[in-house]
């Protein structure tokens, strides 16, 4: 079993910063891919961003320049560092990992982003 644990979420005024981290109970390097997804209320679960084994990485039209996601391979921790955040970023925060055919999610982290 795998588990992730998000945090760094909060609460954060309009163009302010957040970094949110992933930590994983088993080495990252196993994973094919992880990433970080996001759920607004009323709205469907979307990928924010993700990245490979191989370090190749992709973002949403919405988040691209603003967002950045990362891996410490050493800390078993993928990051999504949060830049020039509006309102509509507000949502809860997933992070999900790709073992084979099985995918793994965190329980979320809540961001909210004031106007």
């Amino acid at each position: 079993q795998v588990q992730l644990v998000e945090s760094g979420g909060g609460v954060v005024q309009a163009g302010g910063s957040l970094r949110l981290s992933c930590a994983a109970s088993r080495s990252i390097f196993s994973f094919n891919a992880m990433g970080w997804y996001r759920q607004a209320p009323g709205k469907q679960r979307e990928l924010v961003a993700g990245i490979t084994s191989g370090g190749s990485t992709n973002y949403a039209d919405s988040v691209k320049g603003r967002f950045a996601i990362s891996r410490d391979n050493a800390k078993n921790t993928v990051y999504l560092q949060m830049n020039s955040l509006k309102p509509e970023d507000t949502a809860v925060y997933y992070c999900n990992a790709n073992l084979a055919i099985i995918t793994y999610w965190g329980q979320g982290t809540q961001v909210t982003v004031s106007s």
